[in-house]
């Protein structure tokens, strides 16, 4: 009987190993269903974590251009104070340079209108003092002592014209 069943099994065997690759190819199915539940939830977990990373960058961005408005404000009053320090110490170059820088600041902010780190009364506040550039610069130049008191009295002026507006709103709430 085994003989028998031995040669029954036989064309089996040759069918199944004389059978083309492609015939047993066809028959395997990809689940593409599990693939696609699979591929949904990756990309559902994907979302789910990168949305609070998003969240907190686009805060820390907001956070960002708020210090960075106030470091350029601070940097163009620094510019203003170093300008007069040098010329009450005697220090004339360096303080032209630094008057130079102060009014070449002060002159691209006004000339940036609604983009300003200035408000508009601020803007308009400021034209006076950039009025006074070619003056001051004259007197630095001639290493002019008056260019010092100059440089007092518009910081003075500036610090008004600063102090008299709040600053602009933001989107930010400082912490």
């Amino acid at each position: 009987m085994s003989a028998v069943s031995t040669r029954e099994e036989s064309p089996r065997l040759v069918s199944a190993i004389t059978e083309p690759a492609e015939a047993k190819a066809a028959g395997f199915q990809l689940p593409w269903r599990r693939i696609g539940i699979y591929a949904v939830l990756a990309i559902g977990f994907f979302m789910l974590g990168a949305t609070p990373m998003w969240l907190r960058a686009r805060h820390n961005a907001a956070e960002r251009e708020v210090v960075q408005h106030e470091l350029r404000l601070a940097q163009l009053e620094n510019r203003l104070m170093a300008a007069a320090i040098d010329a009450r110490r005697g220090d004339y170059e360096p303080a032209r340079q630094a008057a130079s820088d102060f009014f070449t600041s002060l002159r691209n902010q006004i000339a940036q209108g609604g983009n300003s780190d200035l408000s508009e009364i601020q803007r308009v506040g400021l034209e006076n003092v950039l009025a006074q550039r070619d003056d001051i610069i004259t007197l630095l130049a001639r290493n002019d002592p008056a260019a010092a008191d100059r440089l007092s009295s518009l910081h003075a002026a500036y610090s008004r014209t600063m102090s008299d507006v709040p600053p602009p709103a933001s989107g930010v709430e400082s912490s």
